[in-house]
């Protein structure tokens, strides 16, 4: 949402440069802001509708790749070595067994177990 408004608000102040004359563009560019933010705010509406319909961490090695799409930056290429893997016998070994880096592994891990 902060990178939404961060975002439209330097579109407004961009629109400042155009000449007054061309109305049209500050109108396209006040346009674009404002379906960036809808998309961002929806994004961020989903995000939190699926975690509070989660009932705590998810079971890495039990996970559909539908419920692993949920976390974070586990896109459908991220998907397939976290189910490849398994088991995991622990969630560090996600980033021992390389399928996720230490920064990625750092986002994730109060959201995920094993069990």
């Amino acid at each position: 949402m902060v990178k939404a408004i961060s975002m439209a608000a330097c579109l407004l102040l961009l629109s400042g440069c155009f000449s007054p004359d061309n109305t049209r563009s500050l109108q396209e560019h006040t346009a674009d802001a404002t379906a960036a933010a809808k998309r961002d705010a929806g994004a961020i509406a989903r995000g939190v509708a699926e975690g509070l319909m989660r009932k705590g961490p998810l079971d890495i090695n039990q996970a559909s790749a539908k419920q692993l799409a949920t976390l974070p930056g586990v896109t459908p290429e991220r998907q397939t070595p976290l189910i490849k893997n398994r088991p995991y016998t622990s969630t560090p070994e996600l980033v021992h067994k390389r399928v996720l880096s230490k920064s990625e592994f750092n986002r994730l891990k109060a959201q995920v177990m094993v069990k």
